[in-house]
């Protein structure tokens, strides 16, 4: 497999984000707080990429509610299983980390699965945004709670029963 990463930005409604691949899989997808893009589509950017940017576009116009393109998810054994099962929380649904513990049965794991969680380099993709506190509000997030928010609303607006 050839690593060579390549690194492109897309503009989200609600920031940057700098996507960062090989040429088969996506390895990370994150926030970042420039004002701008500075890693644009070139003429040799991966497909893999290209297919990212335009999945997240389709989501973020409320055509698409799960994504094809291929990731790898690099972590522990532990934060893998964490992050498999955040995938099981629907679109515009929620959970909470005891929810995520129970489903991959160590119900005592609740920090440890929020730890896993803020460790999560697929934003958007692999749904930590969907965690709740199991109080109802909203919880930490790595691209600031007015995003998770934000991206919490946007599901609930385009969810199609």
């Amino acid at each position: 497999m050839n690593s060579r990463l390549h690194k492109i930005d897309y503009e989200s409604p609600i920031g940057v984000l700098e996507i960062i691949g090989t040429e088969e899989a996506i390895c990370s997808i994150m926030f970042d707080e420039r004002e701008r893009t500075v890693n644009p589509i070139q003429g040799d950017t991966p497909e893999v990429l290209v297919l990212c940017c335009n999945q997240l576009d389709e989501y973020f116009k409320g055509e698409r509610s799960e994504f094809t393109f291929p990731y790898i998810l690099e972590g522990t054994a532990f934060q893998k299983t964490v992050w498999n099962a955040l995938n099981g929380i629907s679109y515009a649904e929620t959970g909470s980390y005891r929810d995520i513990a129970v489903t991959i049965g160590n119900e005592k794991a609740i920090r440890a699965v929020g730890s896993a969680n803020g460790k999560n380099k697929l934003s958007i993709v692999i749904p930590c945004h969907r965690i709740i506190g199991s109080n109802g509000k909203l919880t930490g997030y790595a691209g600031g709670l007015w995003r998770k928010e934000w991206l919490l609303n946007h599901e609930r607006t385009f969810h199609k029963e």
